[in-house]
């Protein structure tokens, strides 16, 4: 990763100010203090992978609120963090939940007010993405801010070795196949969330919690044409009777959702100019539709338009 900043050969009397000042600028605006009287010590490196922006930083044992005030005040209102535990132990706090995080777990935090302390040498990965593409599959945040994710879970272990080994070749991958390692990550980062919402869950909100994990189910598995709702009630654990029910209950059918997050994720690819060579039959067969005739009547019954006639106009509204 890239070096943006270290207290190496800074005065200790001075060292912590300016990381705190640093931090403030560049992550969020948050209160911190010292926890211990050792030297100061603290680094960061950041690198990006397609659309998402990650941060590593090692520091010593602190104390970090993030304030109601400081909170309205920053400019990232609209995202959330995920947080890969590296090194070291730390412990968060937000929307009354509390959690303890060591090497190898993951935890997701929201930009409201917190407080995150960290002991000495701790080390953390900040992965920052919109908040909307976590809550589109599993709802709200207050869900599962500040729910550790432990290392014991497969799929916080897959998630974990898949960052650490994407920061490696990010170099090596083109513009395209970094966007869409950084989209498989994030879907790697939905499923560890949806893993552990499903253990130990209140039980009146079982049934939000199936929901969610059917809708990261769909997600993950857009391009498999043979996805179906009997396939979708095995892979979450529930009959296709109790799937149904719950979709219905949400105003919702499951057949109706597949096909309407298949379109969506259609029009976003034909709109983003990156994609401009991708024919579009690739662009049909990637998002599930078994053949380009059915997919482009169906989009023209969602949008108006014919696929083609769409990314021509999307276009032409980006120039």
């Amino acid at each position: 990763m890239q070096p943006v900043f270290s207290t190496d050969g800074l005065h200790p009397k001075n060292s912590f100010k300016i990381w705190r000042d640093v931090l403030f600028e560049r992550l969020v605006p948050i209160k911190m203090e010292r926890l211990d009287d050792r030297p100061f010590a603290g680094k960061m490196e950041v690198a990006n992978v397609g659309s998402l922006n990650m941060s590593r930083v090692t520091q010593g044992a602190l104390r970090s609120e993030t304030t109601p005030q400081a909170a309205r005040q920053h400019d990232r209102a609209g995202m959330a963090v995920v947080v890969f535990k590296l090194a070291g132990a730390s412990s968060c706090l937000q929307d009354g939940r509390d959690s303890v995080q060591k090497p190898g777990d993951i935890v997701v935090l929201d930009h409201r007010p917190a407080v995150v302390t960290t002991g000495p040498g701790s080390q953390s990965l900040f992965l920052e993405l919109p908040r909307e593409r976590l809550e589109s599959m599993l709802g709200p945040t207050r869900l599962y801010t500040a729910l550790s994710m432990g290392a014991e879970l497969a799929s916080s272990s897959l998630a974990s070795t898949f960052f650490r080994e994407l920061i490696q070749v990010r170099h090596r991958l083109d513009p395209d196949a970094a966007e869409r390692m950084s989209t498989i990550g994030v879907d790697l980062i939905v499923a560890c969330i949806a893993e552990r919402m499903a253990r130990e869950v209140p039980q009146p909100l079982h049934g939000t919690v199936v929901v969610q994990r059917a809708k990261a189910f769909v997600e993950a598995n857009l391009g498999d044409p043979t996805l179906d709702p009997p396939q979708l009630a095995a892979a979450v654990g529930v009959s296709l009777r109790r799937l149904q029910e719950l979709f219905h209950e949400r105003g919702q059918h499951i057949s109706d959702w597949i096909w309407q997050r298949r379109l969506e994720a259609a029009a976003k690819r034909l709109a983003d100019p990156s994609g401009a060579h991708v024919q579009i039959g690739a662009v049909a067969f990637g998002c599930g539709f078994a053949s380009q005739a059915h997919f482009s009547r169906r989009f023209k019954e969602r949008y108006g338009m014919p696929p083609s006639e769409y990314r021509h106009a999307a276009f032409l509204s980006t120039a």
